[in-house]
């Protein structure tokens, strides 16, 4: 991602697209050490601004609060949704704008294939005047664990989350394309104007459940360590904003070039590190034969420097 920053900062006239590094109370220490430790990527060290996501409480599947250890509440990240209301609070938003920027690219840190402000997608979003956008990518099955984008009721775009979407529905093909009918998969890499991120961090935004295992201390003074799921824990999601948008843009991406997730274990057969490295490989092979290059069969894969090529 850094190489990719510096190749589009040279593109675009030496211009320079501060990092902005969300974490959360449970990953801040070892973030900043990572960045440290690493003299941050080659980045200008003014140019990498951390802040931090809310928590919220852990609650009993009877909606009882849990507790961490006596007098002390157990508490999660909001999600990746209490990104707006940490830019707002931690004076990332004002930053923002003391430095002139207008348009910010976000997108999740588990995408090994992401083009971080891209600028085909960012362009398209300015010159159409969107003050929101997204990219999506057909999903790979019915069973895919992405959220899609469809239409709001009224208008507009909004996000459904795959765990709230039934088998069936998610499964419904149409008939016309031969194409599932909730197929716009979302990628979490979205665009947004400086407006519309502060008026997203003074909306109000749903809760939504997910189901954990959460240690926890009992009447006794004894901490437990479930081994089945116990308690829930509230999330905000990115996406709950987008109804809001007064001007939604959704851009198709081809997945074997913009979607190479990591969320599993190394050794897992699909979306782990081993298969985001076999995509990033097979694109750098596409593009340096599409450029003319000569690739033997028992070459398996080509590593692009961004420096080279943006793409």
């Amino acid at each position: 991602m850094r190489l990719r920053i510096t190749r589009l900062s040279g593109l675009g006239g030496g211009g320079v697209c501060p990092w902005y590094v969300m974490t959360s109370p449970m990953t801040d220490g070892a973030t900043r050490d990572f960045f440290e430790q690493n003299s941050y990527f080659g980045v200008d060290k003014a140019d990498v601004v951390f802040f931090e996501q809310g928590t919220l409480p852990c609650l009993s599947m009877g909606g009882d609060v849990l507790m961490e250890a006596q007098g002390k509440v157990a508490t999660a990240p909001d999600g990746n949704g209490g990104i707006y209301r940490a830019l707002a609070e931690s004076g990332c938003l004002a930053d923002m704008k003391k430095r002139g920027v207008k348009y910010v690219h976000a997108s999740s840190v588990d995408n090994a294939l992401v083009l971080p402000c891209d600028p085909l997608f960012l362009g398209c979003c300015v010159e159409s005047g969107a003050d929101c956008g997204a990219k999506v990518c057909p999903k790979a099955s019915a069973e895919e664990a992405v959220g899609v984008i469809c239409k709001a009721p009224g208008g507009g775009a909004r996000v459904v989350e795959y765990s709230e979407i039934p088998e069936d529905v998610s499964a419904e093909v149409d008939p016309s394309t031969g194409e599932l009918v909730l197929n716009a998969g979302n990628i979490c890499n979205h665009f947004y104007s400086i407006e519309f991120l502060e008026a997203a961090a003074k909306l109000p935004t749903p809760y939504h459940i997910a189901k954990k295992k959460i240690a926890f201390v009992n009447d006794k003074g004894e901490t437990e360590t479930p081994t089945a799921n116990n308690g829930v824990k509230l999330e905000q999601f990115i996406f709950d904003c987008f109804p809001h948008s007064k001007k939604f843009v959704c851009g198709e991406v081809l997945r074997e070039e913009e979607f190479g997730p990591v969320k599993n274990a190394p050794g897992a057969p699909t979306d782990s590190p081993d298969t985001a490295k076999a995509l990033l490989l097979a694109l750098g092979k596409k593009y340096a034969l599409e450029a003319g290059g000569l690739a033997p069969p028992e070459l398996g894969g080509v590593e692009v420097s961004p420096l080279v090529s943006y793409r």
